[in-house]
């Protein structure tokens, strides 16, 4: 299932089957079976459309976000990021299935990625709203760089992706609600105050399935989390942080503070 979802390009078409995978997982536990996990031979890259076209970070042009086609230029960034994080969830599965975990830590990227395959469709469906669409503008090529850097560490894939970089969509996403909600795009509104509340749970399995590994291995999380970051990320992490929601995550302040400083 998952490496199928990884394998297909279309953004509606690979959302549309990660739903329906969703759905099937969810059903045969409801019906008190978990499908066997078995093993993946994940894409190294997951497939992706001909359009955006993928830009170095530093060439993606920048627009200002108060203007029109500035605030079609954040739909479509976030678009991207939600598409990539739909394949990053599904990697999750697929690139550690030789990790023995328990059924909970499926179900818990298996709805992260249905939520996430949710939230790509209503960026869609509010950039079609305005005229435009996904692949409209150039998106960056960077999303996959912290999926490559981590193929072969699972703590390190659990620390970097949910615990930093969807950890940063908490910081973020309140300034462009409020930024949709002065321009009076109630559509944009609803779909990111949708994105803002579902992606707390989404860095809370991080730090859930980062802890338990820990656990097991009988290692001290904060200390490792810190080694981790300062290995995969590259820079340093940039306040101001969402403290609160953070928190919520199962993100504690001496977490991520300490890393906000070069070594």
């Amino acid at each position: 299932m998952a490496v199928e979802v990884l394998s297909t390009a279309d953004g509606r078409d690979k959302t549309a089957m990660s739903r329906r995978h969703a759905a099937a997982w969810f059903a045969a536990r409801d019906a008190g079976h978990a499908p066997p996990v078995g093993t993946a031979a994940p894409p190294p890259r997951p497939a992706r459309p001909e359009t955006p076209e993928l830009l170095d970070p530093r060439d993606v042009p920048k627009r200002k976000p108060g203007s029109p086609q500035g605030r079609i230029a954040l739909l479509h960034a976030v678009a991207h990021i939600e598409l990539n994080a739909v394949d990053l969830h599904w990697d999750l599965v697929a690139r550690f299935a030789h990790v023995p975990m328990p059924p909970g830590y499926y179900d818990d990227w298996v709805k992260a990625a249905d939520e996430e395959s949710k939230h790509f469709n209503l960026m869609c469906d509010c950039l079609e709203e305005l005229g435009s669409f996904y692949g409209a503008l150039p998106a960056h090529a960077g999303m996959w760089r912290a999926a490559e850097d981590t193929a072969e560490d699972h703590m390190g894939r659990l620390a970097v992706v949910p615990m930093v970089l969807e950890a940063r969509g908490l910081d973020v996403t309140p300034g462009m609600i409020d930024l949709f909600r002065k321009a009076g795009a109630d559509s944009a509104v609803a779909a990111l105050e949708s994105i803002y509340a579902e992606e707390v749970g989404h860095v809370a399995y991080g730090s859930k399935w980062f802890h338990f590994l820990c656990g097991r291995d009988g290692l001290d999380p904060k200390p490792v989390f810190h080694e981790l970051v300062r290995k995969y990320f590259h820079g340093v992490l940039k306040p101001p942080f969402n403290d609160e929601k953070r928190a919520e995550a199962g993100l504690p302040p001496d977490f991520y503070w300490p890393l906000t400083e070069p070594q």
